[in-house]
C-alpha cells in the first residue's frame, strides 16, 4: 500500500507493470477511489506502465487543511505527484471531475501529458447550486445523506438490478469517503468553468461520452470534444456516469485504440 509525500499531501498511490513502458494516469471521480479503475488494469498493463492515485480528500489520501479544493489545486496535485514520482511526460485519463483535472492540466501544463482521455466529463458540470445544496446537505447529514441519489446518477436501473454486489461495494465507497473531502471537491467542481480553457489544449484528447449519463449528458461531452481541436469522441452505449465500471469493455477498447 504505497504512499508518498507530494504537494504537501500525503498521497496513496498504484504504480504497476513494465517501468520502461509509457505511463498511464489514472484520476478517479468525485466519491470514489483508485480502485475505480480496476476493470482498465487487464487491459492497460500489457503495454503500460499504470499510475493510479486516490484525489485529495479521497480514499487513503490526506483531506488537506483547506475546506475548498479548486480544480488548479487539484491539477498542481497530480503534478506534484507525478514530480515525486520522477515522472516526466504521460498519458492521462479522467473521469468526472477527474476529467476536468485532465482539462486544466492539458491547457496549463500540456509539456508534460502525451495525451488525454476525458471520460463521463464537461467544461463546466452541472450549475452551481446543484454541488452549493450537496454540500450543505453533506455538512448536515454526513455521506450518507447522499449516497442513494448518487448510486442512482452513477449507474443505469438496468447496472443496478443485475449487479447487486457491485452496487453495494460502490456504496461502501461512497460512505467512506472522508465527508470534507467530497465537500472540497464539491466547492472545486461548483466553481470549475473550463470553456475558455479547453479550446487551448493542443495535445492528442479522447472524449468517451455514455449515452445515459445523468450527471454530464452525451451533449456535454459533445461539446468539449468540439472545443478541443482534433479531439476524438466515443459514444458509449448502455452506460451511465461511472463508464469504467458499467462498461469496461467499451471504455477499454476505447483506450486501447486511441493510445495504440
Amino acid at each position: 500500500m504505497p504512499f508518498i509525500r507530494a504537494g504537501g499531501l500525503a498521497v496513496h498511490y498504484q504504480l504497476e507493470g513494465d517501468a520502461r513502458a509509457p505511463v498511464v494516469m489514472l484520476s478517479n471521480s468525485l466519491g470514489t477511489n483508485l480502485n475505480l479503475w480496476d476493470a482498465q488494469l487487464p487491459a492497460l498493463l500489457p503495454k503500460f506502465h499504470v499510475l493510479r492515485y486516490d484525489m485529495r480528500g479521497h480514499g487513503l489520501t490526506d483531506v488537506g487543511p483547506d475546506e475548498a479544493y479548486t480544480i488548479d489545486g487539484l491539477a498542481d496535485d497530480a503534478l506534484a505527484l507525478l514530480d515525486a514520482l520522477g515522472l516526466d511526460r504521460v498519458h492521462f485519463c479522467g473521469l468526472s471531475i477527474g476529467g476536468v483535472v485532465g482539462q486544466k492540466l492539458g491547457a496549463k501544463a500540456g509539456k508534460r501529458f502525451r495525451s488525454l482521455t476525458l471520460c463521463n466529463t464537461a467544461m463546466r458540470i452541472g450549475v452551481p447550486k446543484t454541488y452549493q445544496d450537496r454540500i450543505e446537505t453533506v455538512r448536515k447529514g454526513g455521506m450518507a445523506s447522499v449516497v442513494e441519489a448518487v448510486l442512482q446518477r452513477w449507474f443505469t436501473p438496468g447496472f443496478i438490478q443485475a449487479h447487486p454486489e457491485t452496487i453495494a461495494g460502490y456504496r461502501n465507497i461512497v460512505l467512506r469517503t472522508p465527508a470534507a473531502g467530497y465537500i472540497g471537491c464539491c466547492f472545486a467542481i461548483r466553481d470549475a468553468d473550463l470553456t475558455s480553457e479547453s479550446p487551448t489544449i493542443a495535445i492528442p484528447t479522447l472524449v468517451v461520452t455514455a449515452d445515459q449519463d445523468q450527471a454530464t449528458p452525451p451533449e456535454s461531452g459533445r461539446a468539449l470534444a468540439q472545443a478541443v481541436k482534433g479531439a476524438r469522441l466515443v459514444e458509449l452505449k448502455n452506460a451511465g456516469h461511472i463508464s469504467a465500471v458499467e462498461q469496461p469493455a467499451a471504455l477499454n477498447a476505447a483506450l486501447a485504440g486511441f493510445l495504440a
